[in-house]
């Protein structure tokens, strides 16, 4: 089964470069230096967490609605829980928007995606497409 069914999302469809899965190991090159390009969320998210099954789906659509002026970088904590730690995450899901290397906004967790959209439309304000 893959993470996406797990998640209880569709698997990528279209632009698999958008929304990746990332390590501990390679967290530094999806995420830091990745945002120094554009900005990148990252979905701090669990198998077992129900809310998380409810925000994936709808990250993934608002990120490819955004058509190239956002990334996503799915971290599963329960498998990399260090990264969480270092910055902070007590709560899942959790997703943190990094800009130029450094983090810059977030929220926690399962929005709608009206609100998701919102999110993402104020981070990319000014990216070109």
């Amino acid at each position: 089964m893959s993470i996406a069914e797990q998640r209880g999302g569709a698997a990528p469809q279209a632009a698999p470069d958008l929304i990746k899965e990332t390590t501990t190991q390679t967290f530094v090159k999806d995420v830091i230096e990745e945002s120094k390009h554009q900005p990148v969320l990252i979905d701090f998210w669990a198998p077992w967490c129900g809310p998380c099954r409810q925000l994936t789906p709808i990250l993934e659509k608002v990120v490819r609605a955004a058509k190239g002026k956002v990334k996503l970088v799915k971290m599963n904590i329960y498998e990399h829980p260090s990264v969480a730690g270092q910055l902070g995450i007590q709560s899942i899901p959790a997703v943190i928007a990094c800009v130029n290397g450094q983090p810059a906004d977030g929220f926690m967790g399962a929005l709608p995606e009206s609100q998701v959209t919102a999110f993402i439309d104020k981070l990319t304000k000014g990216v070109p497409g």
